[in-house]
């Protein structure tokens, strides 16, 4: 780990480095756990690669299984064969994996590197980011995009509300397979202020209410499971509008010059991070990887590759052009100014407290 370690004199710091650089020589290979497509891209040429470079001896194995992370750590540890090194993972999952034992709990300020000013990272982390066993990368939201060739030049989608206009708004909609968002839009479309959806989804009410509205389009629906299906679906012209990840979305629309449109209208912000598994068999490598890649230069790279925010306050002034268009990131981030007028803060709180209860219904739903 790279943690400053006070020796009592200069012959044991040489011994100690003597060692490490001898064990440094050792293969290690690190399976990653992420989402896959444009996301697990931009960690690659953020921090894989680079990491890599530094470290000869590392090798990073890439698994897209973050849509199903929390039930393979539940499975890899009931099996007591822990496969997985570091997962990315949403912070209302981290929670329930923190709470049944299955991940570390971490000590940010002594695993995690300080700000460049000295500022410990349990105060660069921006408010409201770490978890007991949960690390920040990026703050995104979830969108809703559309293609504009789907509708009149004249009668354009411009909020959450047309999603559930099939008269004036016709067409296939495609929604992710989970009920987080699509409750919330639900509410939200049907006249519910931001911030009093949680206190209504609380209440069987508020429940009932939120099914009801999706109700209006369940025959309209194509549903997806991983990140890239929804900007495929768009790109095939299988659906009118799409829900997806605004990082998703950007690299469509800016990378492979698909003709969509975001609507910021009610986008749904959340955390995104990291989470070690308990009884991993690369705990060094992995704290030390975690060590340099969360640091506050590197969350800045991030964003050279994708329109996600980073986790931390230091690396905000960072953040510049895209690496390869040479465009400014600025805009295209969920937090400016211009797209931050009507956002739904998710509430982790409430998913760890519903969740369960709140996904079997919503799969019940899904097979009406």
């Amino acid at each position: 780990m790279t943690f400053k370690i006070k020796l009592a004199g200069a012959s044991a710091a040489v011994s100690l480095l003597a060692m490490g650089a001898a064990q440094a020589q050792d293969p290690v290979s690190l399976t990653i756990v992420s989402w896959g497509g444009a996301y697990t891209a931009s960690q690659v040429r953020a921090y894989h690669e680079p990491y890599m470079e530094l470290n000869p001896h590392v090798t990073i194995i890439n698994d897209d299984g973050s849509a199903n992370a929390l039930a393979g750590l539940r499975a890899q540890s009931q099996a007591g064969n822990v496969t997985w090194d570091l997962v990315d993972m949403l912070p209302s999952d981290a929670q329930l994996a923190c709470d049944e034992g299955i991940i570390m709990q971490i000590d940010h300020d002594a695993m995690l590197a300080a700000a460049p000013d000295g500022t410990p990272a349990s105060e660069d982390f921006l408010p409201g980011s770490l978890g007991e066993c949960f690390i920040p990368q990026i703050v995104y939201s979830t969108v809703l995009t559309y293609r504009p060739d789907a509708f009149p030049e004249d009668n354009q989608p411009s909020s959450i509300a047309d999603l559930f206009d099939v008269e004036n708004f016709p067409g296939r909609r495609a929604l992710q397979d989970r009920p987080g968002t699509n409750m919330e839009w639900a509410l939200y479309a049907d006249g519910v202020d931001p911030d009093d959806i949680y206190d209504l989804l609380r209440t069987p009410e508020g429940v009932d209410r939120a099914f009801a509205k999706l109700d209006e389009i369940r025959d309209h629906i194509i549903f997806w499971t991983e990140g890239a299906q929804a900007p495929q679906l768009l790109a095939d012209g299988e659906v009118a509008f799409a829900t997806g990840y605004n990082g998703r979305m950007f690299d469509a629309i800016e990378v492979e010059g698909q003709p969509f449109e975001i609507i910021w209208d009610g986008q749904v912000v959340e955390w995104d991070g990291w989470v070690v598994p308990a009884d991993g068999n690369n705990l060094d490598a992995v704290m030390d990887y975690l060590y340099w890649a969360t640091d506050t230069q590197r969350l800045a790279d991030q964003a050279k590759f994708i329109s996600y925010g980073p986790a931390r306050a230091s690396s905000a002034a960072l953040v510049g052009e895209h690496a390869d268009l040479g465009i400014d990131m600025g805009p295209h981030m969920p937090t400016a100014p211009e797209n931050y007028f009507a956002p739904i803060v998710l509430d982790n709180d409430f998913w760890v407290d519903y969740g369960d209860e709140m996904r079997e219904r919503f799969a019940n739903w899904m097979l009406q």
